[in-house]
């Protein structure tokens, strides 16, 4: 009988010995964090894919919107899913598995797909909206979790930084699938994209549930250390496994002495520190501006001048190439620099990129029909270039990583929930502050971004290159006896074997 919690034993070859040396594979570690990266693939899709079709006017005429705040909330409702789907993890992933997490989430995306797609009302789109969401928002903080326990130290970013690639190539995706099929006669074209995105959750639930090794951190947490073991021998390789199995064991057991598992102890001295930091990194990551560009990028435009509609509509499909482009600048280089590094160079580029568009806006206020105008165009692109490589990655990687093993799912849910609340909150009130203030919004986002930078200058630990179970170290968490015991083990190079 199938269980929805993960029972897959993970146990070493037949004809293999304990005292066998086994190379771990670089195949295997990358190709888990492919698959389970569809899960990006669907949060960045259905991102991308809404925004078109409610502003189409035969969707307008078929639904019925009574007004702009209907269509809005049919759109933002998505993000109160996302946040339900995102904290449920917390107690989800430690009960059932990383893994199966994920699986149950598309399970839960697909019904919300096929609800959205069958719509023929409002009220039927947004209860569509809102269970889809649940399961994105679950996605959304399952895989960082699973693909940081399954990293080695030195690579984490990269992995989290392949799952970015995969997030901005399916919002690329999405806008061009829209722009095709906007094109058919038909008045129920938009069925189409909404559809597309169930096969690859359903690939992906599939695949997470039979294919999928279980974390071996939370294989350790099940008291399965054998397993967990063996997990840490097939991705690093026998030596580094052997290092690391000795540093969870140890984190892991004095952890369970000091007996820290509630949800009221995340904000309890001094795990309370850790908490602040993940829930304020991912809500930065929304209030410097980063969703209120992507939605309203066709009104960014207007308002800096742009006033030929096909102009404007491919420089909007211009912000998804640049945000695919430079999705693959961090699986190269986000780990040869520090996490505060590659935060603060993009803050201040981000910074730039909000008063360059403030001062473009105000310039077409002044001077309508001036070709200098059409200089705002460049200036989103600045703003994703620096976001990519820097808040795009750190505000996933740093809430799965900091937190010690037995808080971990927990921390990171409430970073997540933190980051779905931020966008709920940008969507709802960027319209009505830029129609009082106009450019002014973007001053106030510049504003935001030196408190980001401030944030990270002043409040943030540097995480590169230490493995999960010294975070307790670096944080200053650890019981002395345990820590005492802990020495920063240096990692075992990795070699790429073959599967």
């Amino acid at each position: 009988m199938l269980s929805l919690k993960s029972t897959k034993r993970v146990l070493p070859p037949v004809n293999s010995t304990p005292a066998d040396v086994r190379a771990g594979s670089l195949r295997l570690l990358y190709g888990l964090s492919a698959f389970t990266s569809i899960g990006a693939l669907l949060f960045g899709y259905d991102q991308g894919v809404m925004g078109v079709i409610v502003a189409d006017s035969r969707w307008i005429q078929l639904m019925h919107p009574k007004n702009s705040w209907v269509t809005g909330a049919v759109v933002s409702l998505y993000d109160i899913g996302c946040f339900i789907g995102a904290f449920s993890t917390g107690t989800l992933s430690d009960s059932l598995g990383r893994e199966r997490l994920i699986s149950l989430a598309t399970m839960v995306f697909t019904i919300g797909a096929i609800i959205q797609s069958a719509s023929y009302s409002v009220a039927q789109m947004a209860v569509g909206r809102v269970i889809l969401g649940y399961g994105v928002g679950a996605c959304a903080a399952g895989v960082p979790l699973y693909l940081s326990e399954i990293a080695p130290a030195n690579i984490r970013g990269r992995l989290i930084g392949i799952e970015q690639m995969v997030l901005c190539f399916g919002e690329l995706v999405a806008f061009w699938t829209n722009y095709g099929f906007s094109y058919l006669s038909s008045n129920d074209w938009w069925r189409i994209p909404i559809s597309i995105q169930i096969l690859p959750a359903i690939i992906l639930g599939i695949g997470c549930f039979f294919w999928v090794m279980p974390s071996p951190r939370w294989l350790a947490l099940q008291d399965r250390r054998d397993e967990a073991y063996e997990a840490l021998v097939r991705l690093h390789g026998t030596d580094q496994a052997i290092i690391e199995m000795d540093m969870l064991t140890q984190t892991l057991d004095a952890e369970k002495v000091q007996n820290v598992k509630s949800w009221a102890d995340m904000f309890k001295r001094p795990y309370a520190r850790l908490t602040f930091l993940a829930m304020m990194l991912q809500s930065f990551q929304q209030i410097t501006g980063t969703n209120s560009i992507l939605y309203y990028t066709p009104t960014l435009f207007k308002k800096g001048g742009i006033s030929d509609p096909h102009i404007a509509n491919l420089a909007t499909g211009g912000v998804g190439i640049v945000l695919f482009i430079f999705a693959w600048v961090p699986i190269f280089y986000f780990d040869r620099l520090g996490r505060r590094t590659w935060l603060k160079i993009g803050t201040v580029g981000m910074m730039l990129a909000m008063i360059g568009i403030a001062v473009l806006q105000w310039h077409a206020e002044k001077f309508p029909g001036s070709s200098g105008n059409y200089a705002i165009v460049a200036f989103p692109y600045l703003f994703y270039i620096c976001f990519n490589i820097s808040w795009g990655v750190a505000a996933w990687v740093y809430p799965s990583e900091i937190f010690p093993m037995t808080m971990r799912a927990k921390g990171n849910a409430l970073g997540t929930s933190a980051n779905w609340i931020s966008c709920y909150i940008v969507a709802q009130v960027s319209p009505v502050i830029a129609d009082a203030i106009n450019w002014g919004l973007y001053i106030i986002y510049a504003g935001i971004c030196c408190l980001a930078y401030l944030f990270v200058q002043f409040m943030m630990v540097e995480t590169r290159g230490v493995s999960l179970e010294e975070m307790s170290i670096r944080f200053g968490l650890q019981v002395d006896e345990v820590a005492a015991g802990l020495e920063l083990k240096p990692e075992v190079e990795l070699q790429e074997t073959k599967a």
